[in-house]
């Protein structure tokens, strides 16, 4: 069976496009090693892509995507953590210098566990994943209560508690405290396209 139509579609303009327009510098990421300075952790959702957002070429950005962009702790139990590998292939292998973990709006997984019916229950592997968010979700809740924007909150304050897992990795935890590592948090509105930047020193949100 061969490939979705639209998809073949998309690839001749990439040909005939972007491949076209910047053939010698694929032909260099092609012939050498990927070289990226930064990772983003983001979320599966096809809304919120980050090379989109950033405009990023090939071979500018590393970016792992999961459902809800979530950061596990440190656990090197030799079970599989496909995420935790790729955080360190990331630094200790093609040595980026920073990492972004990105939340969005609207975010499905996220949802879910605020409306409390708790759909993700139902298969064999999102329950367990999202596990860490509802701790996340009741802490937000004890602090602004039934706020209006209680999604918005919990997506942000996932990031923050992902951020705080990244640092539970004692060779980020060390390149952060010698400079060598920057991590960071954002957050991107997909309805109206803005960016929201964490301030880990003031524990604030701004929007960009």
């Amino acid at each position: 069976m061969p490939l979705p139509s639209h998809l073949l579609d998309g690839y001749a303009r990439f040909r005939s496009g972007r491949y076209a327009a910047e053939a010698d510098r694929y032909e260099k990421l092609g012939a050498g090693t990927q070289k990226p300075k930064m990772m983003i952790i983001a979320c599966c959702d096809s809304r919120a892509a980050p090379e989109t957002i950033f405009d990023a070429g090939p071979g500018e950005i590393f970016v792992v995507r999961n459902v809800a962009n979530l950061v596990p702790a440190y656990a090197p139990d030799g079970k599989h953590h496909s995420t935790s590998a790729a955080i360190e292939f990331a630094v200790l292998s093609l040595g980026v210098k920073n990492i972004i973990v990105m939340g969005h709006g609207r975010c499905g997984g996220i949802n879910a566990i605020v409306e409390g019916g708790d759909p993700l229950s139902a298969g064999d592997f999102i329950g367990k994943w999202m596990s860490d968010v509802r701790d996340v979700a009741a802490g937000v809740r004890h602090e602004h209560g039934a706020h209006e924007h209680l999604n918005t909150l919990v997506e942000r304050a996932s990031v923050e508690h992902s951020l705080a897992n990244l640092r539970t990795f004692p060779w980020l935890r060390t390149r952060e405290h010698k400079g060598e590592l920057g991590m960071f948090g954002a957050w991107f509105d997909i309805g109206l396209g803005e960016l929201h930047t964490y301030n880990d020193a003031a524990h604030q949100w701004s929007l960009v």
